[in-house]
């Protein structure tokens, strides 16, 4: 092939970069549930990524996902009920019609049929998305693929310090946002002292120069472990010298890891889209720490967080809704350039079939906050 024809192959092949605040990343895994969330036997319906999705477990403990849509008149099949073929395998049975399909998507029965009839059920299928178990969490994988036929090419992720049996602390919600202004306000190291105000944390009042050492990640970046930073008493609980490292990885997961001598606390912050306009926010505690004990007591504390997170998205798309341009400044917005770097770096690399190329290179970044 000429080298013109080549490199026009390439540029064809390089898609645009989606616009910020609009598009969703595909090829990775999402998370989408605690594994104790999902019941032997029982069918979930979840929507994610503006997809209807049946998020089960069957009786021997295997985790699935497929389209929760019946191809027959559109039921949703998480009405339905896990049934057991004849083989012994497990099948969800929709409730219009009952129509079977097996966990991986291939109808196994349509009961309005008889003899004669030249239907072969096993040429009908629901979309399956490839579901995984890590660490009590459940991930599911969506794929590019228009087809869906698209299959996961990594293990899902793995984070550091899940220790001390199940997460502490669990709290979910909703914001009615998308994804990535979700991320961005993650990641924002200058909005605590005006959003987070508190008796156990940082004011606008009191305000700090801080200066951290970031480095490349898989499919992310990470802060450097570091000593706690004294802004915030919520650390004065932990006791003795808490080292503190946070990552961010693609497509939404951000994570403290911080060691306090041998003991360990890791706080998971994963953010799954509903739909372009909203976004669900998951936060996990794990720790050997003892002061976990009284975790009852720590659980307002993370809601009020998220709470005071959740005005402000409300407060934003007050302004939002007119589509302005944004202003992004150095060094207290790198973190939210690096994410769309990222982002454009992901899809270009999966519509290319090429290896993933950190876009992030080693920094120090200063701000106050």
């Amino acid at each position: 092939m000429p080298a013109d024809d080549a490199s026009a192959k390439t540029a064809k092949a390089k898609p645009a970069p989606m616009k910020f605040g609009t598009g969703l990343l595909r090829d990775c895994w999402y998370f989408a549930a605690l594994s104790t969330d999902l019941k032997a036997g029982k069918l979930q319906r979840y929507e994610l990524l503006g997809e209807p999705v049946l998020l089960g477990r069957t009786r021997g403990g295997e985790v699935y996902a497929i389209r929760d849509i019946c191809p027959h008149r559109a039921a949703p099949l998480s009405a339905g009920k896990l049934v057991r073929e004849a083989d012994g395998a497990e099948s969800v049975e929709c409730p219009y019609h009952g129509w079977r399909f097996r966990t991986d998507g291939v109808c196994s029965a349509i009961p309005s049929l008889v003899d004669g009839q030249d239907v072969d059920p096993s040429r009908i299928r629901v979309r399956r998305y490839p579901a995984a178990e890590s660490q009590g969490m459940v991930f599911v994988w969506f794929t590019s693929d228009p087809r869906g036929q698209g299959e996961p090419d990594q293990p899902p992720p793995l984070f550091p310090g899940v220790v001390g049996g199940g997460p502490k602390v669990v709290e979910r919600m909703d914001f009615d946002t998308h994804m990535d202004h979700a991320v961005v306000g993650l990641m924002d190291p200058t909005h605590a002292p005006f959003v987070h105000s508190a008796w156990w944390a940082r004011s606008a009042k009191r305000q700090y120069e801080k200066q951290k050492v970031f480095e490349p990640s898989e499919a992310g970046f990470v802060m450097v472990r570091h000593p706690r930073s004294k802004a915030n008493r919520i650390y004065d609980i932990l006791g003795g010298q808490p080292e503190v490292e946070i990552t961010f990885r693609l497509p939404g997961m951000r994570w403290e890891h911080i060691q306090i001598g041998a003991r360990q606390l890791l706080a998971l912050t994963c953010l799954t889209p509903v739909n372009e306009g909203k976004t669900v926010i998951t936060q996990l505690l794990w720790s050997d720490h003892p002061v976990f004990v009284i975790s009852p007591l720590i659980k307002p504390f993370v809601r009020k967080f998220l709470h005071q997170d959740g005005d402000m998205v409300n407060l934003q798309n007050m302004g939002l809704k007119y589509d302005p341009p944004l202003l992004w400044l150095d060094d207290g917005d790198t973190q939210a350039k690096w994410y769309q770097q990222l982002k454009r770096e992901w899809t270009a690399s999966r519509a290319e079939e090429r290896p993933f190329v950190n876009p992030v290179k080693p920094a120090t970044l200063r701000w106050r906050s």
